[in-house]
């Protein structure tokens, strides 16, 4: 069976031969190709390489080269159609059933794609003549040279309805033909077809191989009710799917040049001629997934430049949030904000393209633009306000769909929450994993081990005095303690239970410091065990609270941690623990409250203003009973009665 044209390029496009090749041969990426041994010979040194951008595999040892299709018959000894059959589900393409369907379909096609370029080639003519002589001048206003009208194939719908219809029909085309391709449409009345476009600049849309598969229009008249309009969905073009200058950016971006994205054709063509010519726009609507994966297989970030009133950061917001889930290592956006009111066209008139070349070399990464989201518009001045700063900021993390860029953004989010409270940097974090060693806000620490009461130069940890707390804050530390003693034990229930793990209060640094930690462990794609997670964290520098968390003051208030549970047993207890934690953090906020209050009132009071002894002694006895985090409720009641009274 002979698959049409259009098939097999979905599934190359769709598929890329470092995924497929991936799964047999360990790869390594180097710049736009990825490198490793080749499969086809035996060699110790790699020269096998694959280049996703030009869709093949290549080894300079033996000479075997291929796309993803070829691949999969060579290393499996598979028949053509069973190779496409092997691939097809894993890009979500449908193999065609029979050989009759699969060639009318391919001819219908390619009928489609005839009429739309006899179509391309009829507006051009149009802005040439006469007719096109306003539109032409409207161009030209707008700074575009005749080489770029040309490169863009630019063209003209004249202010006639039913001058397209008629001359591509006297060219052969039917109306048929003309109304599937999206030229002319079908009054519900039943009368003639009418020609979509009139009285429009026209720019072709084209497809990753250069096919015009529909137009964009611009409308000449002031009134018109559109200001642009593109083709209706057909079977060639789907408007959510298509970039605007795809198949010239491809190549661009192959050459090295940055890929961006703006908003519109004008912006497009406008950077183009300036020199950019990796620019891409969507059609009209916010950028889509399917669109997001085009950009990625051309750039592994590409950058956002957007119009910089509020429509176009609210769409780059909308990118943003869009292309969480479907994050991957290496692959992320970058955004430019443009001043108040500019445009990629208007600034290039305005500031030349050493001005734009200047903003995209600046432009900020994901990360910093959804962080930015979260403050816009936010007051940080109560507990409140800043807990929920945190947990929004953690909850959006959660949409990321990849389990180490997930647990690199929730760092991050991290990160910069001590910047902003001034607390510093996270205790237990540092830039890496390897040289600068986790925990250096502890002191003591030295690269390679402990010194002076801390590990000896051979790695072993030796006793060291370590500062009781006072006996109200080790009780209320203790929910949180046994919490992560748990989380410790049972890796499993931690990682099922990480987001509400992620989102508890501790009400404590140094704990909060070891709870990051072991949700990064537990993030890593290694299903460590409780050992291997204990003594990674030694290893980072918490033996000290690995150390409290074993003592009987933690141990005993919870009886699986000296017993085996099942994971599910397991998550039961860290839920009833991280209720009782958040309630522990909040009896001691508000003990505070009240102990600050009693002492305003007792600052204020004295004898000689007719309060008496008895009086004082109540106060006092009620900023000790604020102590205990148990006598919350009671206290409240008997200060807030005292108040009144007095």
């Amino acid at each position: 069976m002979a698959f049409d044209t259009d098939f097999l390029e979905r599934l190359r496009d769709n598929l890329p031969v470092s995924e497929v090749v991936g799964r047999r041969v360990r790869l390594t990426r180097r710049g736009r190709e990825h490198t490793g041994l080749c499969p086809f010979h035996n060699e110790k040194t790699p020269s096998f390489t694959v280049n996703d951008d030009k869709q093949f595999y290549h080894c300079f040892g033996c000479g075997a080269h291929g796309d993803v299709i070829r691949f999969v018959m060579e290393t499996e000894g598979l028949e053509f159609r069973e190779a496409i059959e092997k691939l097809a589900p894993l890009c979500g393409l449908e193999v065609p059933r029979t050989g009759p369907e699969s060639q009318a379909r391919e001819k219908r096609r390619a009928g489609l794609q005839d009429a739309l370029e006899e179509a391309c080639r009829w507006f051009a003519e149009r802005l040439a003549a006469p007719e096109g002589a306003a539109a032409r001048a409207y161009l030209k206003g707008r700074g575009l040279e005749d080489v770029t009208l040309q490169r863009f194939r630019l063209g003209f719908a004249p202010d006639q309805r039913g001058a397209l219809r008629q001359a591509l029909n006297a060219r052969g085309i039917d109306d048929h033909l003309l109304i599937a391709a999206g030229l002319l449409k079908q009054p519900d009345d039943g009368s003639a077809p009418r020609d979509y476009f009139f009285n429009r600049i026209i720019f072709p849309i084209t497809d990753r191989r250069g096919r015009v598969i529909a137009f964009g229009g611009r409308a000449m008249a002031a009134d018109a009710k559109a200001k642009y309009l593109n083709s209706p969905d057909t079977e060639l073009f789907h408007k959510g799917q298509v970039l605007y200058n795809l198949h010239q950016a491809r190549q661009a971006a192959r050459d090295g040049e940055d890929l961006a994205v703006a908003e519109g054709y004008m912006d497009v063509i406008a950077m183009a001629q300036a020199g950019f010519p990796a620019a891409v726009a969507p059609l009209g609507t916010a950028l889509t997934e399917a669109q997001l994966g085009e950009l990625w297989k051309m750039a592994p970030e590409p950058v956002i430049c957007l119009d910089g009133d509020e429509a176009g950061q609210r769409a780059a917001h909308r990118v943003s949030e869009r292309a969480l889930p479907m994050l991957k290592p290496g692959h992320s956006l970058r955004f430019v904000t443009l001043p108040p009111g500019e445009d990629p066209d208007s600034l290039l008139k305005t500031g030349g393209a050493a001005a734009l070349k200047a903003l995209l070399d600046q432009a900020k990464p994901l990360a910093e633009m959804l962080w930015a989201m979260q403050l816009a518009g936010r007051r940080l001045d109560t507990p409140e306000r800043r807990a929920a700063l945190r947990h929004d900021a953690l909850k959006q993390t959660e949409a990321i769909q990849d389990q180490a860029v997930r647990a690199a953004y929730r760092r991050d989010v991290f990160e910069r929450l001590d910047q902003l409270f001034g607390r510093g940097q996270a205790k237990g974090f540092a830039a890496g994993r390897s040289g600068a060693k986790w925990g250096r806000a502890t002191p003591g620490w030295q690269r390679g081990g402990w010194q002076k009461g801390g590990w000896q130069d051979r790695g072993q940890p030796v006793a060291r005095s370590r500062p009781l707390p006072p006996p109200q804050t080790a009780l209320r530390r203790r929910p949180a303690q046994v919490l992560l003693a748990l989380a410790l034990a049972y890796p499993e229930a931690a990682r099922a239970r990480a987001e509400e793990l992620a989102m508890a209060e501790l009400g404590a640094e140094d704990l909060d410091g070891l709870r990051r930690a072991l949700l990064d462990l537990l993030a890593e794609p290694a299903d460590l065990d409780s050992s291997q997670v204990k003594c990674h964290l030694r290893d980072q520098g918490f033996s000290g609270l690995l150390e409290g968390l074993s003592e009987a003051s933690v141990v005993l208030h919870e009886p699986f941690l000296t017993e085996d549970a099942s994971s599910v047993e397991a998550q039961r207890r860290m839920e009833y623990w991280l209720r009782r934690t958040q309630e522990s953090v909040r009896g001691a906020q508000v003990s505070e409250e009240i102990r600050k209050r009693a002492e305003d009132t007792l600052a204020e009071s004295g004898v000689g203003e007719g309060k008496t002894e008895g009086h004082l002694e109540r106060m006092r006895a009620d900023i000790s009973a604020a102590e205990d985090s148990t006598a919350h409720p009671r206290v409240i009641n008997r200060f807030e009665k005292k108040d009144s009274d007095d």
